[in-house]
Order: structure tokens, then C-alpha cells, then sequence
């Protein structure tokens, strides 16, 4: 199939797909309507105020504040004056931030009035930068400052190569590092999902995710923009709120969180979501008993799909046709993924290796880090996702978990996905983590991290293991298993099996 790649400013091709200008872009939660002729207009005056700051082609925009239109609205306005848009989680601590500061060097900060930032001095180390606020609904001095501007900007021309957003990796392995991302990585995949997702003009997005996120931000918002529709938008995700809510919209993505907490919830049934059409779950893996609990509750099969931050999406179950339980489907129209061994060379149905891809949606590289960007793609240029998995018979992709957290006890691979898809088979057990610690015989030795439901099931940790010796081979089975209240998450729901490592780092020390 050929290639679907935008090789013009991002602005223009969401532009050429505007409705007619009186039609709902944003619906807020409490009805009130923001029509695509408003966020045309806002739009241009944050473009405005940003070319009064000095900013040009090429210039980062660092934007750290909560959820809000009016970020969309910012997004845009980078766009469209050639600005490098770079979202931070408003979560960073100071020190975090001011690594990102320094990295990215901004012409323009924005941020959370009680952010760190407030306190980091920014134009003593930065004297060129401008330092705006802006709160959660949206006021602040940079929304203050901007109010005198004029409605209309003549979007800046760009190439496709030109660079549209920073996105900082979460940093488990070193310093994190800048994901450029160019308007044609961005374009070419809101149109590939558009399609693939069969997205019309009768559809309304639940959008309840972060937008300082590639799921939030590129796959959901970009995709509502080159569709020409609207959202309802949400500025997080609350069960009783998204409930009340689903009958007035279509489509939702979501990672697998929010999935269990709705059927957690007695609400939620299969009348309520009658009138949605698409379920999407991605940022962490599903389970496959989610998966059919949730068809079972709802009628609806939730879509899985693969992306990265490096990469937007690169893997999908089809829209029409099998979606099967624990795959993340087959590559996407004009993107190739194949698995590889050590030597790179690619293997056979069903064997597990290293994830390459290679697409028009591949990042540009890494900000100011050219030999890690060397580094990570292939002479082919195809890039080493640094995840591991198998393609099926169909074509079917099976991630089985990231190439560091892999586990080499006693001279054995063992991958933790696979222990972990066992022990949230066993009754009581709610979700799993698996990882390897160092150990005087094996080098590494497994250990199980396990959240439980007492009132389904009584279990001991030899419990756990006995069970396990039954399906597994001796040396996948966990050396120790260890019971939780919690098992720590980022904010996209992915385990954070590095802080798990340190807590478990010295279990088998004499």
C-alpha cells in the first residue's frame, strides 16, 4: 500500500480538513461549546503573541501546565508559526525540569503558576527566554499577554522535515532524551489512523488522556483534527464523569487502567456504550482476561494497538476482522516491522526477538544527540524499538517486553511478560510485575511482584509458586514472590519496573 506521508506544515492539513467553522471542536464537561472557528481564533492569537516574543522557525516552545484547551490551542499556534512545540508532564520535579530546560534551550516557557519553574531564575540562565503562566482553565499572564493580538496569522510555509514537537523519553536508562518528531511523521500517521480506524464525520472522541503524551496529543487529538470533528474533553479521567459521558460520544482511547477501573464499576454496561463505536487501548499492555471480560460486559472488543514516543502508532488489530487478545495486531498500512536476533538477522513465525520498524512515522532522531541517534537505527534505517516480541502466522505482533527488563538467569532468556500472563491466570491475583535482581548462582533470579484480592483467594507465596512450576520450565519460575497493595505506574499506566528493581535490587544479599 502506499505510503500516506504530509510533507507540509502539520497546520495546513488540519486546516484543509476544518468543518464548517460553527461546528463543536471542544465540548467541555460542562456542556459548554468551543467551536472550530474559535480554535481557529485563539489559534491566531497565540500565534501572534508568539511572534511578538521573537519566536521563529525552529524555536522550542517548553509548555508545562495541566489540561486545557487552551494548550491545544498553543499546540496549534507552534504549528503554525514553524515553532518547536515540547510538552513536559506536570508532574517533573525541579531539578527534572531544569534538565529539560537546559536540553531544549526555549525562546518561550509556559507554565502551571505553582510549577517549580516559577522558582528556577530562568532568564539568569536563559536571558533570551520569555517566561509565561498558564492555570488549568486555561488564564494566565501568557493568556493575559496574548488577549491584545489579532485573530489572523499566515501560517509559516514548512517542510515535512521540519521539526513539530520535542517529546522527552521517560528516562529509565540515563538522561532522558529528545524525540523529534517532524510535521511529516505527525501528518502522515493522523492519516493512516484516521483511515485505519475508519473515523467519519458522525464521530465525537472521549478524550481523556494527557496531552503532554504521544497518545494523548498525537494519536487522539491529531486524529480528530485531520477527521474534521470534535471532542468531549476531559481534564482527566474520573469513572463516574467518563460514565456519564460515553452515550454522547463514539469513540475512546484509553490505556488499560482506565478499562478496568470501568468495569470495576456496576455503571458501566452494555446500554451505556450502545452508541459507541470504538474502544482503542494502548501505552501499556492489556490483558488478555480485560480484553474478554470487557467484550463479555460491553458487546465491544477493545482495539489494541503499538506505538512509541519515537514513532506514533506502528501496529494495529484491524478495525474489521480478528482482534486477538494479547496482540497488538499487524503493522500498519505503509510501515514495516520485522523481529531480528542478535546478528540482526530476521526470524521466523513465532520466535522472539528484537521489534524494528521503519515508516514515514519514524522520528527524525534524538535532540542533540546524534552518535544515540546513529546508535538506534539500523543501515537500513530501520529503528531498534528496544522492545521484544514475535510475529505470528498472520502477522500478528506479541510484545513481550522491553530488551533491558529481560532477565538472563542461569544462562536462560526469560521474559517477564510471559511469567506475568501466568500468574494473572491464577484466582486472586489482580496484576503482576515481574523482574530480574541480581543473584550469587544465576547471575539474575526472578521475582514476582503480586497485587491480590483476599476474599477470591487465600494464597502464600508457595502457593504462587507451586502453581507456577506446573506451566513453566524450573528456571522461569520466581525465586521469590512478593504481595503488594500497589504496583507503581506511571501516569500512562505503564509499571515502573525500574523503581521496582530498586526496592528489590538486593532480596538474595547474604
Amino acid at each position: 500500500m502506499t505510503e500516506k506521508i504530509w510533507n507540509q506544515n502539520l497546520y495546513d492539513l488540519f486546516e484543509q480538513n476544518f468543518p464548517i467553522l460553527n461546528r463543536p471542536f471542544i465540548e467541555k464537561p460542562d456542556g459548554g461549546i468551543l467551536t472550530y472557528g474559535y480554535m481557529k481564533k485563539m489559534t491566531g492569537i497565540f500565534s501572534n503573541a508568539l511572534d511578538s516574543l521573537g519566536v521563529t522557525i525552529g524555536d522550542r516552545v517548553i509548555v508545562q501546565t495541566n489540561k486545557s484547551p487552551e494548550v491545544v490551542f498553543l499546540y496549534l499556534a507552534c504549528l503554525k508559526t514553524g515553532a518547536i512545540f515540547v510538552p513536559l508532564n506536570t508532574a517533573y520535579t525541579q531539578s527534572e525540569l531544569e534538565y529539560f530546560i537546559s536540553d531544549s534551550d526555549p525562546k518561550v516557557v509556559i507554565c502551571d503558576p505553582k510549577s517549580p519553574i516559577i522558582n528556577y531564575q530562568l532568564t539568569e540562565h536563559h536571558p533570551d527566554a520569555h517566561l509565561y503562566t498558564m492555570d488549568i482553565n486555561g488564564n494566565g499572564s501568557f493568556t493575559k499577554y496574548a488577549e491584545s493580538y489579532p485573530e489572523t496569522f499566515v501560517t509559516v510555509p514548512g517542510d515535512g522535515t521540519d521539526i513539530a514537537c520535542i517529546l522527552y523519553t521517560s528516562g529509565t536508562t540515563g538522561q532522558p532524551k529528545g524525540a523529534m518528531l517532524t510535521h511529516s511523521n505527525l501528518g502522515s500517521n493522523a492519516i493512516t489512523l484516521r483511515d485505519a480506524w475508519g473515523f467519519t464525520s458522525d464521530d465525537t472522541l472521549l478524550h481523556v488522556l494527557p496531552i503532554f503524551h504521544a497518545h494523548g496529543l498525537f494519536v487522539a487529538i491529531n486524529t480528530v483534527l485531520v477527521n474534521g470533528t470534535g471532542m468531549i474533553f476531559l481534564p482527566k479521567f474520573e469513572v463516574d464523569e467518563v460514565c456519564r459521558l460515553i452515550p454522547k460520544t463514539s469513540v475512546m482511547m484509553g490505556v488499560p487502567t482506565f478499562y478496568t477501573r470501568l468495569l470495576a464499576n456496576e455503571k458501566f454496561t452494555r446500554n451505556l456504550s450502545q452508541n459507541m463505536r470504538l474502544f482503542v487501548s494502548g501505552s501499556a499492555p492489556l490483558l488478555a482476561e480485560t480484553h474478554r471480560e470487557f467484550s463479555q460486559r460491553t458487546g465491544h472488543e477493545i482495539l489494541e494497538r503499538y506505538g512509541m514516543t519515537e514513532t506514533a502508532m506502528n501496529t494495529s488489530n484491524p478495525l474489521k476482522g480478528i482482534r486477538i487478545p494479547g496482540s497488538v495486531g499487524p503493522a500498519l498500512p505503509g510501515i514495516e516491522v520485522r523481529v531480528v536476533n542478535q546478528e540482526e538477522k530476521i526470524l521466523g513465525v513465532n520466535e522472539t526477538g528484537d521489534i524494528h520498524v521503519r515508516g514515514p512515522n519514524v522520528f527524525n532522531g534524538y535532540w542533540k544527540k546524534p552518535d544515540k541517534t546513529l546508535e538506534e537505527f539500523c543501515e537500513d534505517n530501520f529503528f531498534r524499538t528496544g522492545d521484544l516480541g514475535y510475529l505470528d502466522d498472520k502477522g500478528y505482533l506479541f510484545i513481550v517486553g522491553r530488551a533491558k527488563d529481560l532477565i538472563i538467569s542461569g544462562g536462560y532468556n526469560v521474559y517477564p511478560k510471559e511469567i506475568e500472563s501466568c500468574l494473572d491466570e491464577i484466582n486472586g491475583i489482580q496484576e503482576s510485575a515481574v523482574i530480574g535482581v541480581p543473584h550469587k548462582d544465576f547471575g539474575e533470579a526472578v521475582v514476582a511482584i503480586v497485587t491480590y484480592d483476599k476474599e477470591k483467594n487465600l494464597i502464600t507465596e508457595q502457593d504462587v509458586i507451586v502453581l507456577l512450576k506446573k506451566v513453566l520450565a524450573s528456571y522461569k519460575v520466581p525465586k521469590a514472590v512478593f504481595f503488594v497493595p500497589d504496583i507503581p505506574r506511571n501516569v500512562m499506566g505503564k509499571v515502573e519496573k525500574t523503581k521496582l528493581r530498586k526496592t528489590y535490587n538486593q532480596t538474595f544479599e547474604e
